[in-house]
Parts: structure tokens; C-alpha cells; sequence
């Protein structure tokens, strides 16, 4: 049966049959955590156990609890758990997001230890930078491989003029190219360089020599193999202890790693690694709003010491040394590209199974999912700027004109 705050109140209203009095009246937290949650989400135009298909259906009512709680910790784990399901969980976190109770659900102690972390730790040091890494990328290439296309492109595909996630990829690494105005023997830096998708194709289609850093052991190996013909070279090594100085640089989907901590040390060094006049090309999600941390469900299993930029967080890190000179966000071709990413997930996943857990399969679905939904309420976007190198006063008047 469908439960709505409404029908909770009726239950327990002084003049129902059942309960004579107001005062005789006991409601379990149970209960209490149920009308909670099922006030917060009639705002959405969510019911439990609703007919919609974004509708969550509950098997263990111990799940009230948790959501009160956890938050959003409380809810990811608890379907990882399968104590509800939901046929779309991409529209029910679409219309959560809409509605902006996200805010609400988050947990207000587990968000605040969040902002908190963020706010007086640096949870994207040097000593910490490789975490993600392990966690997350070295999770088994024969995942990605089966979820992404042949690009192995794990970043917003550009679905402009594409039918296929095949060609949104493609689209999306020529589009980089064409902003960076790569040209042949361009020297070229990829700041999280993933499998080698962008160093395969500037290498092979414009003659670009590209140097790729990753922090995951199983991007480089399978970078190495796609790109051993190439010239290009693949480091395991954050961008940190980086030298050298090359024409152009471009970063597609690592900035979301680099936290506001570091966003300065971030600039600063792409501005040393960069010949004047050079072009830099950023491709990162970004959030909405500005503020610290980022949720703890997607902090926890997905994205370890992760930070979603907002615009203006960009903008200020980059003033003191790039120009910008290019904004473009596509944001809603994310959601359409990650249901891509989900429904090959979906399809391998006879194949997957035999060597990943039913909890994992819910957890990587509901990721998906999720954050399909997050774009698709426009609380995510996804920007590719556009940065010329600033030079000092004194380099400027050095510079010939």
C-alpha cells in the first residue's frame, strides 16, 4: 500500500477508531521516521511504495531509521543492502534533487563532520592523492572496458550530433582538440590522462606528443598497451611532482579530484608546466552552488576525497593565472551519457558477475544512476573552459609585439 504523510496522520489522528485519545496515543520511531520521510517526499511528488516508477518500494522498514540517521549514507547503503528498490532511481533522485531535499537527506551530522573534513583537513594532499585511485579506477579494467565505449573515454561524452555514446565520445575528444588548436608536434600535457582515450586520438588524428599522468596503476597499464605505438608517454605521478613545459595542456574529468585546498597549488603549477601564450582546456563537473565537501555516500564508495567545483570556485582559482577565455557547459549530455554507461553495465553484467558481488552490482548501479539523476535536475553541470596563460607584468613587457 502506498504510504503518504497523509494517510500516516489519519492513522493517528485523535479521532481515529483505533486510538481513542491523543494522549493514549503511542507512536513507535519507527512510525515517526516513516511520516518524516514520507512528508519529505510528497514535496517531490514521491510516495512510498507509490505506482510510479520513481517510486521506492520498501522490504525492510528498518530503513526509516536509517535515512533519519545516516542521510545519504543511510540511503545508498540501505539499497545496497536491498532494503528498497526503485525501477527508476535515476527520475527519484532527478525529482529529490528538483525539490532540493537533498539538503534535507543528507544528514545533518554527517554532513557537517563533511564540510568540517574539507574545510580543516587537506583530503586531497600529495600523501592522499593516490586513494581514489585505488578505490576507485584500479577497480578492474574488465569493468571499464565493459561499460565504456572503444574510446575508454570515462568523462561527458558531447551528444551535439551524436547517436551513439561511441560517437559522443569521439565528438567530445575532437571538440578538446579543436579548442586547444592542436596542430602536429604540439607538445601537450593531459593532467589525469585515465586510460589514454585523449592521448590516443591527439596523437593519432593531429600529431600531437602527448605526456599522460594518472594515479591509478590500471589506467597506466592499459594506456601503455593502447598507446605503445604512439608518441606518447604515460606516468604514474601526480601533477605536483611534474616538470617540464609544454605548448598546450588539457585536463578532462580530474579537477573533481583536486579540492579547494589545492586549487591554487592546481593553477600555479599548470601555469609553470605552460609556454606562454599556450592553451590549457578544462573539462570538469561542476556544481550549482559553491560550498565544501561533497556527499558522503559518493565520498565513501565512488570518489574518495572528491570536491565538485562550482564556476565562481573555478573562475577565482584561475584569475591570478590563466584568462579566460571560453565557457561552455553541456552539462545535460552527461545524464544521457552516463544511462549509456549504465545500460552496458547492465548488459555485461552476466559476464561481470563472476567476478563482482550482488552488492557491488547495487552499489555501481545506483552510482550511476544517481548521478544521472543529479545532471538531469541541473544540481550538476559540466564545463570545459577554456585558459590562455597570464603572463607577469614583467613577461609582458618582455614579450615582443
Amino acid at each position: 500500500m502506498a504510504v503518504t504523510a497523509d494517510r500516516i496522520t489519519r492513522e493517528f489522528s485523535p479521532n481515529s477508531p483505533s486510538t481513542p485519545n491523543h494522549r493514549e496515543m503511542v507512536i513507535d520511531s519507527t512510525r515517526k521516521a516513516e511520516y518524516w520521510l514520507a512528508k519529505q517526499l510528497d514535496k517531490a511528488g514521491i510516495t512510498l511504495n507509490g505506482s510510479n516508477p520513481w517510486d521506492p518500494q520498501i522490504h525492510n522498514r528498518q530503513v526509516f531509521h536509517r535515512v533519519l540517521s545516516e542521510g545519504s549514507i543511510g540511503i545508498g547503503e540501505s539499497y545496497m543492502d536491498g532494503w528498497w528498490d526503485c525501477e527508476q532511481v535515476d527520475e527519484l533522485m532527478t525529482r529529490a534533487m528538483t525539490a532540493q531535499l537533498d539538503e534535507t537527506l543528507t544528514g545533518r551530522w554527517t554532513f557537517i563532520k563533511h564540510w568540517l573534513a574539507a574545510r580543516l583537513m587537506n583530503r586531497q594532499s600529495i600523501k592522499r592523492a593516490f586513494q581514489v585511485g585505488e578505490q576507485h579506477y584500479d577497480a578492474g579494467n574488465d569493468l571499464y572496458t565493459a561499460m565504456l565505449d572503444p574510446t575508454m573515454a570515462y568523462s561527458c561524452g558531447y551528444w551535439q550530433e551524436a547517436n551513439s555514446l561511441h560517437e559522443a565520445q569521439l565528438a567530445k575528444l575532437n571538440l578538446v582538440c579543436q579548442k586547444l588548436q592542436l596542430k602536429q608536434d604540439d607538445s601537450v600535457l593531459e593532467i589525469g590522462c585515465g586510460w589514454g582515450s585523449f592521448a590516443e586520438l591527439a596523437a593519432t588524428r593531429y600529431g600531437a606528443k602527448i605526456t599522460g599522468l594518472t594515479i591509478s596503476k590500471e589506467q597506466k597499464r592499459l594506456a601503455d598497451e593502447r598507446c605503445n605505438h604512439l608518441p606518447v608517454d604515460i606516468l604514474l605521478q601526480d601533477y605536483r611532482h611534474h616538470d617540464g613545459l609544454y605548448d598546450k595542456l588539457v585536463s578532462i574529468g580530474m579537477f573533481e579530484h583536486v579540492g579547494q585546498k589545492n586549487y591554487d597549488t592546481y593553477m600555479r603549477s599548470a601555469h609553470r608546466l605552460m609556454k606562454d601564450e599556450g592553451i590549457f582546456v578544462l573539462h570538469t563537473i561542476g556544481k550549482d552552488k559553491s560550498d565544501l565537501g561533497t556527499d558522503p555516500w559518493i565520498d565513501k564508495y565512488i570518489f574518495r576525497n572528491g570536491a565538485i567545483p562550482s564556476l565562481r570556485q573555478i573562475s577565482a582559482a584561475c584569475e591570478p593565472y590563466f584568462v579566460v577565455e571560453d565557457v561552455h557547459n553541456f552539462g545535460q549530455d552527461y545524464d544521457r551519457t552516463l544511462m549509456a554507461w549504465h545500460d552496458n553495465f547492465e548488459r555485461a553484467w552476466p559476464m561481470l558477475s563472476t567476478a563482482y558481488d550482488n552488492r557491488f552490482y547495487r552499489m555501481w548501479s545506483y552510482y550511476l544512476k544517481c548521478c544521472a539523476g543529479s545532471f538531469r535536475s541541473r544540481s550538476l553541470q559540466l564545463y570545459q573552459v577554456v585558459l590562455r596563460k597570464r603572463l607577469t607584468p614583467m613577461d609582458r613587457y618582455k614579450s615582443p609585439r
